[in-house]
Parts: structure tokens; C-alpha cells; sequence
């Protein structure tokens, strides 16, 4: 095929394309200018916006709360089975004014603990059974009041509908600018074809087709920051409620050197280990909770203010010689 030819058909190509994409991008700039023009008066939109941005946050929680619960490799644990784990939840629930939660024990590839729910129902805690294994019963206590002091201050509930309405807004604002981004990029597809160098982004087009995806990619991952922001101020709060329940600030500091070193992997490929200790920035933003250093650290300055206490060591704890015995 001669360039000549070759420029012609890449021209035809290019026309093609502008008219698929620039079709598209009326469409739905019609679409929504009919939602605009048959909207309510706009107190009442925007009160609709909200409870819509509110009402899916709430269903995505409840969804995938009973969706945890549902897929647990676990049981929920009878009170005759574990009498005494029984009386410090019932203790510690009493201490903080909380509704008891349901208790579950569950067997997974880490020692954890984690809880779900909340309000009226309780909520539920689950744990790992190579906790009782792994920890002092001080410590599980500790452990449990952080847990409870989640189910206290509904954490999962708030983190998740601040999450919501932040993911609706962004979702809002990238359907109002999809008719742009459609154009734009039927316009910078078609003027690199016509051009005749089809593989080419680099015009003008491409460019504000780059920067609006962009601005709208960084609303994504400001809001992302944010939600984890505040989960690691609860996971703080959570700490300093568990040290005030149980007066034992190195229980928990104790524990959570514990747990972390019992989840540090020792294979080969451990930088990838997602439990691997990381001093990336973007990858400490990004978490959901602080690192065991910062919280450690918090408890050991909480215990030096409250008196003598006992310390521990400023890297992770040995596991202790000997097996720990299980609640009865």
C-alpha cells in the first residue's frame, strides 16, 4: 500500500472514530441534561443525593458485615465451652457499658481478632484460636477490649459510610464528566489516525483527556486516604480505650509484639509478605493500621505516665518459652 493510501485510509479511520465517539459522548450528555432538567428543586435533590449516598454506604455495610459472619470457618462458641473467655467479654462489655456481643472462634493462617457490627445487636467478636496459644490471659483481655472498643464507638459502621459518601461523590463527579472524557478521546484518537500515526498520544486532546482522567483519579485515591487515615486514628482511640478498660497499657503493647511476630513470614519471598514491616510511605498511607512500632510506643509512654510498669523490648517480642493455656 502506498502512504498515500495508506494517510486515506488512516484519515477514513480517524473520521470513523470521532463520529463513534463523539455520538456517544451526545448521548449521554443528553441523558443527563434530561435527568438535570426533570430534577426536583435543588434542597430537595440535594437531600436525595445524600440519603442515596448514605442509604448505599449503610446496605454495603450491613451486606458485607452478614457476608463475614456467613463465610467464617468457624463456630460460634458456647458459654459451657469456654466459661471463662465468657466472663471477661461479659466483664469487660459491663465495664464499657456495651451490649455483649456474639463470640466466635474461628481457625485462619494468622493469630487475629477482629470485630463486626454493633449497636443494638452486640455485634460479634471473632477469634482466632492460636491466640490462646500464643498470649498471657492479660494480654487476651487486652487483645478483646481493643475489639470491643471497635463494637463501642461503631468504627466499622462510621469508616464505612465516610468510605461510601466519599466513593458516591467521586462516582457523581465521573459520570458528569463522561461525556468530556468521551469526546476527548474520540478527538485525540482521530487526529492521531488522521495524522496517520495511529499509536500517537501526545497531542493536545490526549493531553486534557490525561489531565481530566487524572483529576478525577486523584479524587479516587483522596478519598481513599482519608478513609484509611481515619482508621488508623481509631485503631489509636481503640488502644487508648483497651489501656483505660483494663489499666494495663503493656498488656496490649505485649500482645500486639506478639502477634506481629507470630504473622512475620520466614519464606523466602518475604518482602512481599503483605504482614512485611515497610518503611514506604505510600504503603504506610495506604494501611489500615498503624504500624506496632507507633502503637507500641503510645502504650509504653500511656504506661511510663500511669507509674511503674513493666517494659518490653523495643523491637518484636520472643515468643514466650513454653505453651500459654487456654481460657476454661
Amino acid at each position: 500500500m502506498s502512504r498515500l493510501a495508506f494517510r486515506a485510509a488512516a484519515a477514513a479511520v480517524g473520521v470513523v472514530l470521532l463520529a463513534v465517539y463523539l455520538t456517544a459522548a451526545l448521548f449521554v450528555a443528553d441523558l443527563l441534561r434530561a435527568v438535570w432538567t426533570a430534577r426536583p428543586a435543588l434542597p430537595v435533590l440535594l437531600a436525595l443525593l445524600v440519603a442515596g449516598a448514605l442509604g448505599s454506604a449503610y446496605l454495603s455495610y450491613r451486606v458485607g458485615t452478614a457476608q463475614v459472619l456467613a463465610s467464617l470457618d468457624g463456630d460460634r462458641l458456647p458459654r459451657e465451652h469456654a466459661p471463662g473467655l465468657h466472663r471477661r467479654v461479659d466483664a469487660l462489655a459491663a465495664r464499657m457499658d456495651l451490649a455483649r456481643p456474639a463470640l466466635y472462634v474461628t481457625d485462619t493462617r494468622a493469630p487475629n481478632a477482629f470485630a463486626v457490627g454493633g449497636g443494638s445487636d452486640g455485634g460479634a467478636l471473632v477469634v482466632d484460636r492460636s491466640l490462646f496459644r500464643l498470649l498471657s490471659v492479660r494480654e487476651i483481655e487486652a487483645i478483646l477490649a481493643h475489639e470491643l472498643a471497635h463494637l463501642e464507638r461503631r468504627d466499622g459502621f462510621a469508616i464505612a459510610m465516610a468510605d461510601g459518601i466519599g466513593r458516591s461523590v467521586v462516582g457523581l463527579a465521573t459520570v458528569a464528566a463522561l461525556p468530556a472524557l468521551l469526546a476527548l478521546s474520540g478527538l485525540a484518537g482521530a487526529s492521531a489516525w488522521i495524522r496517520g500515526r495511529p499509536s500517537d498520544r501526545s497531542g493536545p486532546f490526549a493531553r486534557l483527556h490525561r489531565a481530566l482522567a487524572g483529576g478525577l483519579f486523584a479524587g479516587f485515591v483522596l478519598t481513599t486516604l482519608l478513609s484509611r487515615s481515619r482508621s488508623r486514628k481509631r485503631e489509636f482511640a481503640a488502644d487508648d480505650r483497651a489501656a483505660e478498660v483494663t489499666g494495663d497499657p503493656m498488656a496490649l503493647a505485649r500482645a500486639l509484639r506478639r502477634i506481629e511476630r507470630a504473622t512475620e513470614p520466614t519464606w523466602p519471598f518475604a518482602p512481599f509478605s503483605t504482614h512485611r514491616r515497610t518503611e514506604d510511605a505510600t504503603e504506610r498511607w495506604l494501611s489500615t493500621h498503624p504500624s506496632t512500632d507507633e502503637r507500641v510506643e503510645r502504650l509504653r509512654r500511656r504506661a511510663e505516665s500511669q507509674g511503674p510498669t513493666r517494659r518490653i523490648p523495643a523491637g518484636p517480642s520472643r515468643r514466650p518459652a513454653g505453651r500459654r493455656r487456654a481460657y476454661r
